[in-house]
């Protein structure tokens, strides 16, 4: 088998692939080792820019961080972002493709094989070793015709594989061995070995099932990675719908609507992080608490989650909102919910129409079928003096109108994003910006926050890199590891 690649399955979707990948990525680097991240196929409508100009899922953008790396679409060569419940955007190395219903993507996959391949051989090219992470279960039975997610991929590359489960959830042997015995005798041989995730306990007496596992199919066990409670690693699809904060240090409530497509909604990590934000996800049937901030978050598909908040009621609690004196601040897709209209001629989400906005702010917005992506710095127009901002921009709007001319943030030479004349609303299209500590800042304080405190992101990003990496030092067959990557 080829010792330059190592995929990560998993039992279950959420049972730590990405997680691991990440860690030992960053295990590899301390090592002086050349690595990099790839995941084939990806689902997710959380993503990052790369510095080619195109787009991944955003644990490949954190899996490159461990490794020192900026993200490269070579990295997750095929991203879907769906868009309604049997359809998604396809979006091959970094650049959107179309909008496929799952049938005809399903019959599209070899020629995403082919793309996957190509993106794998220009990192062997460039690195020494891959970190693959895989997606869902190997184990899905209607998935395994044409899979380039999982097996499918190991077996065109002929990589070793190890399969991870997430004891947290119960039932971890039977997720295993059920896995293990679901695959191909030569889908079998391949699997090298098991790691045990999210144990919390004695591990003694876990020993026994261990000592089981191990001889009933013949695979070694790498280690068990206990549960790291607190641990910050951003999310790849799945919403922390709690909040971090600590009730006794609450000064600013912020609430968010949670929409069906809703995207990149790590842009809301800097707020749960911070100890004096109580930030409230709101989902369907539920009833809006006081907020001090409400934020309309990106979206995949901008009509339709707009139809799901007049159906919920919110255009009622945005008015009370803001005639109580609470802020507004809308990202992207809600930016362009705040408008008077939003036209798709082009039927990029359904059928070609023109609907209204929230009708909050004087502008229109034009969906159209090229997509802005872009890393972008620039400073904040909020205060007397712009405090530095940078993020980056996943767009297929243009927006205009006499709402404009009072931006948000000035971006290398130009200018984006609209203020209400009250200084109550806020629109960008830039995400991230809470991410920069002094931005970060001066849009709480905007918000009503006396007393800040400092959230750098990136700092805690690192800081939970390196504690994920710390403990599966401590926990993991690292001889075993070397002896599987060929490593001596």
């Amino acid at each position: 088998m080829k010792r330059t690649t190592l995929m990560i399955q998993g039992t279950t979707s959420d049972a730590g692939k990405s997680a691991l990948v990440t860690g030992i990525c960053r295990l590899l680097k301390r090592r002086g080792l050349s690595i990099a991240p790839f995941k084939p196929q990806n689902m997710a409508l959380n993503s990052a820019v790369t510095i080619d100009g195109g787009e991944v899922g955003r644990a490949q953008a954190a899996q490159a961080r461990a490794c020192g790396l900026k993200p490269h679409s070579d990295m997750n060569p095929v991203l879907l972002k769906p868009n309604t419940n049997t359809g998604a955007q396809v979006i091959i190395q970094g650049k959107a493709l179309a909008h496929m219903e799952a049938a005809d993507y399903h019959h599209y996959k070899t020629l995403a094989m082919a793309a996957v391949l190509d993106s794998h051989a220009r990192l062997e090219q460039q690195y020494q070793w891959i970190i693959v992470e895989g997606a869902g279960s190997p184990a899905e039975i209607n998935l395994r015709d044409r899979d380039i997610a999982n097996m499918g991929f190991a077996e065109a590359v002929d990589c070793p594989v190890i399969i991870v489960a997430d004891i947290d959830r119960g039932g971890v042997f039977a997720h295993l061995v059920g896995t293990l015995a679901l695959l191909s005798p030569r889908e079998q041989a391949r699997v090298e070995g098991f790691i045990i995730n999210r144990f919390r306990g004695d591990i003694g007496l876990l020993q026994s099932g261990l000592d089981w596992l191990e001889a009933y199919t013949g695979k070694p066990v790498l280690g068990v990675v206990p549960y790291l409670q607190g641990l910050y690693l951003e999310a790849e699809d799945a919403l922390a719908w709690n909040s971090d904060s600590h009730a006794d240090l609450t000064q600013l409530k912020v609430v968010v609507p949670v929409t069906p497509r809703i995207s990149n909604h790590t842009d809301f990590d800097p707020l749960r992080l911070h100890p004096q934000v109580d930030i409230q996800f709101v989902g369907p049937g539920q009833t809006p608490p006081p907020a001090d901030l409400i934020i309309l978050a990106g979206s995949k598909s901008v009509g339709a989650d707009l139809n799901w908040l007049r159906q919920q009621g919110w255009e009622a609690v945005l008015e009370r909102h803001l005639r109580y004196g609470g802020k507004l601040l809308g990202i992207c897709g809600g930016m362009q919910m705040l408008g008077s209209q939003i036209h798709d001629p082009d039927a990029i989400e359904g059928p070609a129409m023109s609907y209204p906005g929230l009708g909050l702010l004087e502008f229109e917005t034009t969906l159209k079928t090229h997509k802005q992506l872009r890393q972008v710095e620039g400073r904040l127009l909020l205060g007397e003096e712009g405090v530095a901002i940078s993020g980056y921009e996943i767009h297929a709007g243009i927006s205009s109108g006499v709402a404009l001319a009072q931006p948000l943030v000035e971006l290398e030479g130009r200018f984006d994003g609209v203020r209400s004349a009250d200084n109550q609303i806020l629109g960008t299209y830039l995400h991230g910006l809470f991410d920069h500590p002094d931005a970060g800042q001066a849009l709480l304080r905007w918000a009503g926050l006396q007393v800040e405190q400092r959230i750098d992101i990136a700092q805690l990003q690192e800081q939970g890199i390196d504690r994920l990496a710390d403990s599966l030092e401590q926990v993991i067959d690292l001889a075993l590891l070397d002896r599987i990557l060929g490593l001596h």
